[in-house]
């Protein structure tokens, strides 16, 4: 006797998957529609799901569509984000978007773009580049099960090619460690990547080991029988302590012969749309599909949203940044309940573990996994938390694609790089973050922030949770001396000089460490009566062009000096304040341009060219060059 709440074998049972198969028919002709009409796409990728995707709208997808707010929905993600036209023919059957709307898909202006973005409200994360989908539904599901304890269900689509992703099998380890079993992943194996064959094919057994090794419940089916589907959703809804995957066999451009299982077609409208719409039954009247509703619950309360009590350094104590971020982002944590971190097995270094130490329930530990801890930022952003994501500078590299996407995705974390610059001294340079600054300037409406002390990193972490979009803070990992005050503001975009007079003769822009050198070569040469004036840029994106040009107006020579490579950093943030025609100043600058090796602190600023002693001798140069006959 079925044990199914619809017995297929009953006349509900029959009429249930006759309307599945028939909206699966519905979705794969407005699939190509859309790629047809506009004139690009991947509709082989979408016919082959349409299957799996119609049995989830119409029989186990919790989710109000007038409501994408609500705290009850499921999240369905696109992982396979090239799939596109299959989404937005789900979101037209279930009343979200008009059949005009479907036809604009990939035109000008449309919100239904080439690959899915949260343009669309019921859309929560940007997709389409592979591997990302899985790794951030990881993220969704662990605000559900650790955070609102809200009994959502996390839907994640996932193709086949992507399967050879690292990032996915980050996913499915964090995962499978934190038992979710509120996310399902839904692989739909249809053979064919963009150039051939898949690595595995249709071995769906393949796919199961490995998922299973890593404490996943795994179930292979025939991905174009609907009851099997059907049978496979209330299997994995039904599982308990472990997260689902359903490896699901299909063909690539199921359903059009031109097309099915056929190398060649990816990427591209069928060869003739008109005979595909007639082999697939013609076009009938649209099914409009009644999702069921989210259950009724209320998330758990999120204590707290007053002013941090931040800590408060005495000016000319020596502290070190990743400290005071630390100690900060713990003060914050306080103040505010919707606060979270995760760590990349480094909490220790980054001083996270300060946080950790305080409120453990919003500590997330996602070991040495940067793209999954970025990964899972981004999916706890999607449900309203404040991630503060740290690990070295120099790691987030690793998971660049992952911040690249967040920008697409217009999601608001803040990522905090320690150990950046020459100056971490003997561990070398593969500890060294020496790109950073570039990398996330680089970044859609990024905000990047490089503190020189204590205080003004306290006061930058509060900020950074009040801001919106991608925010970086760069910290160092010795210690240095305190220059701010406790009630010293910063703001974003502004800078502070630290040192000026009438007299000045030239200008020397740092952030970071070399705020210290900086002072150090002003005090020597205002020694030998060359006055300097020293700015310390915190702000490196976005950049206070008033001050600098301002300094360039009355001192007109510039030193920009950084720990950091000379592309991308603070020389060209400095460089784009005069890019608007304003004439440029006579300008050098300091950044590390060899490759560095083990030394102690001193003797790397030294070597790169970057300390008191460089700087003020590029001074002399400027303010009083010498000839050559």
């Amino acid at each position: 006797m079925s044990t199914h709440p619809h017995d297929p074998a009953g006349p509900e049972g029959r009429a249930r998957h006759d309307r599945m198969r028939e909206l699966a028919r519905q979705l794969r002709v407005d699939s190509v529609r859309a790629a047809d009409t506009a004139g690009s796409g991947h509709p082989t990728s979408s016919l082959s799901a349409a299957d799996l995707m119609a049995v989830l709208l119409a029989g186990h997808l919790r989710y109000d569509f007038n409501a994408p707010e609500n705290p009850g929905n499921d999240h369905l993600i696109f992982s396979k984000g090239h799939a596109s036209p299959l989404l937005y023919s789900l979101g037209k059957a279930a009343g979200a978007i008009s059949d005009e709307q479907l036809l604009t898909y990939r035109k000008h202006g449309s919100i239904l773009e080439g690959h899915p973005t949260p343009r669309i409200p019921w859309v929560d994360i940007a997709t389409g580049s592979l591997g990302q989908g899985l790794p951030v539904g990881v993220g969704v599901a662990l605000a559900g099960q650790r955070l609102d304890q809200v009994p959502y269900r996390v839907w994640v689509l996932c193709g086949d090619s992507e399967m050879a992703e690292g990032s996915m099998w980050e996913a499915f380890e964090h995962a499978g460690y934190e038992r979710l079993a509120n996310l399902t992943a839904i692989i739909d194996v249809n053979r064919l990547g963009q150039r051939g064959p898949t690595r595995h094919g249709w071995d769906l057994e393949a796919y199961a080991r490995r998922i299973r090794a890593f404490g996943w419940h795994a179930i292979e089916i025939d991905g174009h029988d609907t009851e099997a589907v059907d049978r496979a959703y209330a299997e994995a809804a039904s599982t308990t302590g472990q997260p689902t995957a359903i490896i699901a066999r299909t063909h690539k451009g199921y359903g059009v012969s031109a097309v099915d299982d056929k190398e060649g077609a990816h990427g591209k409208p069928v060869p003739d749309a008109q005979d595909a719409i007639a082999e697939l039954g013609g076009r009938k009247e649209d099914l409009r599909i009644e999702v069921s509703p989210p259950l009724d619950t209320e998330r758990r309360l999120r204590t707290g949203r007053g002013d941090p009590d931040l800590p408060q350094y005495k000016v000319g104590d020596a502290v070190a940044t990743r400290t005071a971020f630390g100690e900060a982002l713990a003060a914050l944590g306080t103040a505010r309940g919707d606060v979270v971190a995760l760590d990349g097995e480094v909490a220790d270094s980054t001083r996270a573990q300060f946080f950790a130490d305080e409120h453990p329930e919003r500590f997330f530990e996602c070991y040495i996994a940067e793209q999954q801890m970025v990964a899972a930022a981004i999916g706890l952003q999607v449900r309203g938390w404040v991630p503060f994501a740290a690990t070295f500078a120099a790691f987030f590299t690793r998971a660049y694609d992952f911040i690249r996407m967040a920008a697409i995705s217009r999601a608001d974390i803040c990522l905090v790089g320690s150990h950046a610059g020459v100056a971490i001294g003997e561990d070398g340079p593969s500890q060294m973050g020496l790109e950073d600054l570039a990398a996330f300037r680089a970044v859609h409406g990024s905000t990047v922030l490089c503190p020189c002390d204590a205080n003004q990193t306290a006061r930058l972490v509060a900020a950074m949770a009040e801001s919106r979009g991608i925010r970086y803070l760069r910290t160092m990992r010795g210690n240095s001396p305190v220059v701010y005050g406790p009630q010293e503001t910063f703001p974003i975009g502004g800078s502070k000089t630290l040192r000026a007079s009438d007299e000045d003769q030239v200008t020397i822009v740092a952030a970071g460490g070399s705020v210290h050198e900086a002072l150090k070569a002003a005090d020597v040469l205002a020694g030998e009566g060359l006055a300097a004036r020293v700015i310390d840029l915190y702000s490196v994106k976005p950049v206070d062009t008033r001050a600098l040009r301002e300094a360039a107006q009355a001192t007109r020579r510039l030193i920009t000096v950084e720990d950091h490579r000379p592309e991308g950093g603070l020389g060209d943030a400095v460089m784009e304040a005069f890019s608007d025609g304003r004439p440029v100043p006579q300008l050098a600058r300091l950044a590390v341009r060899t490759m560095p090796g083990s030394a102690t602190a001193a003797e790397q600023l030294r070597a790169a060219g970057i300390d008191a002693e460089a700087i003020a001798a590029t001074a002399r140069g400027l303010v009083t060059p010498t000839t050559t006959t």
